[in-house]
This record gives C-alpha cells, sequence and structure tokens, in this order.
C-alpha cells in the first residue's frame, strides 16, 4: 500500500511539473510594478486594487506580474528581467535609480505610468528636479492644476489606427478620477500621439468646491505616447475616498469601467509586445 501511495505521489509530482512547465512556455513577457503607497489615501486606495486586478489580467493573458515597493531595485540588472515597467505612483528619486530607468528606456524597455507617477511641482516635495523624464518623456512639464472632487469622465479616443485603441469605442465613460491639468500642450509635438482626451461633453468637470477645481472648457490629454520611447503615461489612479466622513473609505475604484480596463490591457498586451517603436 505504501508503494502505491509513492508511485502515486511520484505521478502527481510529474503531471504538476509538466503543467507548470506548459504554463510558463506560454507567458509572452513580464511586467514589474513599482509604488510607494505612503501618502495620499485615495493613491494608496488604487495601488491596493491595482496589484490584484494585474495579477488577474497576467494569468488571463499569459504574462506575468509582479510588483515591488523596493525602488531599489530599478536597477539594470534586476530590470533585465522584465519587458514592461509600470510606475503604479511616484517616480524614483535616487539620481542612479533615475538613470537606470533612462537606460532602460533608451535601449528598448517599455513602460506603463499611471496618474501621480506623472506629478512634479516645484517648491513641493515632488519637485520637477527630473528633466529628461517630465520635459523631453512625459511631454508635459509640470502639474498645473486639477479637477475635484474625483469623476467620471466622457473621454475620446484619438489616433484611431494606434493599437491600443483596439475595440475601444470613439467615446467612452471612465472610472472616477482626479484629473490633472499640465504646462505644457503636447499637440504641437511632432514625436508625441494623443490617445485618450477629455470630451467636450464632459465639461462641467469637477464638483468644487472651488471654482478652480471644476473645468468648463479646454483642451485636456489623458493618455498618450511617446513615439521615442515604447510607453504609454495614463492619467487614471486617484479613487474617490471619504474624507468629508472621516472614515476614509474608498467611493469609487479605478478598474469600474469595462472600456477603461480594455484600453488598459491594451497598453500592456502592445508594450508587452517584441517590437519596440511601432507606434
Amino acid at each position: 500500500m505504501q508503494k502505491l501511495i509513492w508511485v502515486f505521489m511520484i505521478l502527481i509530482g510529474i503531471i504538476y511539473n509538466q503543467f507548470h512547465k506548459l504554463h510558463y512556455d506560454k507567458i509572452k513577457f513580464n511586467v514589474i510594478g513599482f509604488y510607494t503607497a505612503e501618502s495620499d489615501l485615495a493613491h494608496i486606495s488604487f495601488v491596493n486594487e491595482a496589484i490584484p486586478w494585474f495579477k488577474q489580467a497576467a494569468q488571463k493573458n499569459n504574462f506575468r506580474f509582479e510588483s515591488t515597493n523596493q525602488w531599489k531595485n530599478l536597477n539594470e540588472e534586476f530590470l533585465k528581467n522584465y519587458q514592461v515597467v509600470v510606475f503604479l505612483d511616484t517616480r524614483p528619486e535616487n539620481d542612479s535609480q533615475r538613470i537606470a530607468f533612462q537606460n532602460y528606456m533608451d535601449h528598448g524597455g517599455a513602460w506603463l505610468g499611471f496618474h501621480f507617477a506623472g506629478f512634479a511641482l516645484n517648491k513641493s516635495k515632488y519637485e520637477q528636479n527630473w528633466p529628461w523624464y517630465h520635459e523631453s518623456f512625459l511631454g508635459v512639464g509640470q502639474y498645473k492644476s486639477n479637477t475635484w472632487r474625483p469623476t467620471t469622465s466622457i473621454l475620446k479616443t484619438e489616433n484611431m489606427d494606434h493599437p491600443v485603441l483596439n475595440n475601444i469605442h470613439h467615446t467612452f465613460t471612465s472610472a472616477p478620477s482626479e484629473w490633472y491639468r499640465w504646462e505644457k500642450d503636447l499637440r504641437p509635438l511632432s514625436n508625441f500621439k494623443i490617445l485618450l482626451s477629455v470630451d467636450s461633453s464632459s465639461f462641467p468637470l469637477g464638483t468644487g468646491p472651488k471654482p478652480s477645481e471644476i473645468w468648463h472648457s479646454g483642451y485636456y490629454p489623458i493618455a498618450w505616447t511617446n513615439s521615442n520611447y515604447k510607453m504609454v503615461y495614463c492619467n487614471f489612479g486617484h479613487n474617490d475616498m471619504d474624507y468629508e466622513g472621516k472614515t476614509n473609505k474608498t467611493l469609487s475604484s479605478t478598474f469600474s469601467s469595462d472600456e477603461q480596463n480594455q484600453f488598459i490591457l491594451n497598453c500592456l498586451l502592445w508594450l508587452g509586445s517584441s517590437t519596440r517603436r511601432d507606434n
């Protein structure tokens, strides 16, 4: 009897190893998500829901997703293992990490950034002290203002020939977010392609209470790519929180819009593809 059990266990082990091998043979690319999740509760809430969402998307679409809050891992040796880097919030502050990231992108790496990963404002904790990232890479310079409260927006698609807009309608309703306005206009810059922007039917956008926190007109890019790199930045990633009621509970989800989720997934699959700069 013990011999039969032993043989059975060996067979189970062989089957498991073959299944494990088949699964990892199908992995198309590896993604690493960096995050801080220390300061703003809305950003922490986003990170806490983003990590399981990315893991589930990875399982369904045959890529591997891992995450870390150890920004010291943003170095050449570590990044060799990953085809796509995601900044879920913030950005590296250490000079060596910044150099490693720029080298990674200059040599064919891919990047997806969310909301606060694009933030920079002089005389704040996140100074505009990284010109390559904010001026050359993202193109928009400093943060200028935002809407409040976090609300949905009607987003319109632009550059419809871009792969990340496959199966995305011309307009769709986003999940709630706080929307940023930037220092620089991307439209005159030939190497930038705006993918999503605020549709005029969204206005007024925001609820205040300050009048400056409600947009009534204007042009606001929400997602874009830079043809000098394989990258996408999107302004999703700030959940609505119950600050007024002092419960600090999450009142919205960044992943509540199916079409926005499809856009994020399209971005990941395009960024993980083998062609470096087909944008």
